[in-house]
């Protein structure tokens, strides 16, 4: 169903060289983001409370990348990801006439459709934590058994060079979001599990028939292309991905988007709670790296952006850092943490726009889910 070699083929060929430094220089950088790794680790556990002293936690690896290893990870986590939707489609296709020939052209014009797609992502991601790499396997960087922390170094460099900021400030700054990522999947054993639950219930829910599909995505063609009166429309704010997606995706969307925006507004959090101690000019990073977020590269990267849903990643970090913020002025940070007990004390979507109405609902009215959101 995907030609994976051919999407890392085409993604390796496809992305554009990071900006140019030494052999020295390049060993120098990989080196600090590593030492920053491991101090962001001491910083973030701090501030956030959430491991205590002498906690038996694993010890996921932390791996400093280039922008071909960074597609390559992720591929490999995809097809983790991916791997029961794919069986069951390929079971389907089995039992059509040509489905084996149609099964073989169909993975890679997939493959080079994903290789593309990953070739735009490669030189924009700066980390990530790596949630669903394969279990239990041998992967670069050490035997992963949960997760693994990818640190970009051609994207880090990129940035601060454009940004015009200090550099051994701007790398402890990104790994200071980043750790966050990674404490917050290493202290709260559930939340891996919970959050690949939704993927694969919001899988589940994909329409197989191509009639369906093709009809979704010509409404979508349509709506972006402005072929239905504005008040018909009513989905301006929606991006292609969201167009294609059937009602029940919808409704577990609602819910991996407030998850979503509770993990990147609280690695935020933390970025700026952390970084006036440890970085000293977090200010000035903070309010440019601020303004590259919101303008984009350029009109064919805002074109994109929207397409493909990257637009609501910003809403996320800007909607889930007020939400933590609040909580933390109304309840503490103990009462903040208590987000981490289970799924039913998640806040929904609508709470994370309300922050208030979580906290009366977990701290005043007890955990009753609000899967809705």
């Amino acid at each position: 169903m995907v030609d994976w070699n051919l999407a890392v083929a085409t993604a390796v060929r496809l992305v554009r060289p990071g900006p140019e430094v030494s052999r020295d220089e390049a060993r120098a950088v990989v080196e600090e983001l590593r030492r920053h790794a491991r101090t962001s680790e001491r910083h973030v556990r701090t501030f956030t409370r959430m491991i205590g002293d002498g906690a038996d936690v694993p010890d996921t690896p932390v791996l400093v990348v280039d922008r071909a290893g960074w597609v390559r990870a992720n591929v490999a986590g995809f097809r983790e990801l991916l791997a029961p939707l794919l069986g069951k489609m390929q079971d389907r296709r089995a039992g059509t006439p040509g489905g084996a020939v149609l099964g073989a052209v169909g993975g890679k014009v997939t493959g080079v459709e994903l290789g593309m797609l990953l070739s735009f992502l490669a030189s924009r991601v700066l980390g990530q934590y790596e949630t669903f790499a394969p279990v239990g396997r041998d992967l670069p960087g050490g035997r992963t058994d949960g997760g693994r922390l990818l640190l970009v170094a051609p994207n880090v460099v990129h940035v601060e060079r454009e940004l015009d900021v200090h550099p051994h400030d701007f790398r402890l700054w990104v790994c200071l979001h980043e750790e966050t990522h990674r404490t917050q999947f290493t202290a709260v054993p559930w939340l891996r599990d919970h959050l690949e639950g939704e993927i694969q219930t919001f899988l589940a829910a994909t329409e197989m028939e191509p009639a369906a599909i093709l009809e979704r995505l010509r409404e979508a063609a349509q709506s972006f292309a402005g072929a239905r009166p504005e008040a018909e429309r009513g989905d301006e704010g929606r991006s292609l991905v969201e167009l294609v997606q059937t009602p029940e995706q919808r409704e577990v969307l609602g819910r991996l988007t407030a998850v979503m925006s509770l993990l990147e507004g609280h690695a935020d959090f933390v970025m700026d709670g952390v970084g006036p101690e440890v970085v000293p000019s977090v200010a000035e990073i903070r309010e440019k790296f601020q303004q590259r977020r919101a303008s984009g590269a350029g009109r064919l990267d805002a074109v994109l952006r929207k397409l493909l849903g990257l637009d609501a990643k910003l809403r996320q970090y800007r909607d889930g850092e007020r939400f933590v913020r609040a909580v933390v002025e109304q309840v503490g940070m103990d009462g903040f943490n208590r987000v981490w007990t289970s799924p039913n004390t998640l806040p929904t979507k609508a709470e994370i726009a309300r922050p208030a109405d979580w906290v009366a609902r977990v701290h005043r009215k007890g955990t009753e889910p609000g899967k809705g959101g």
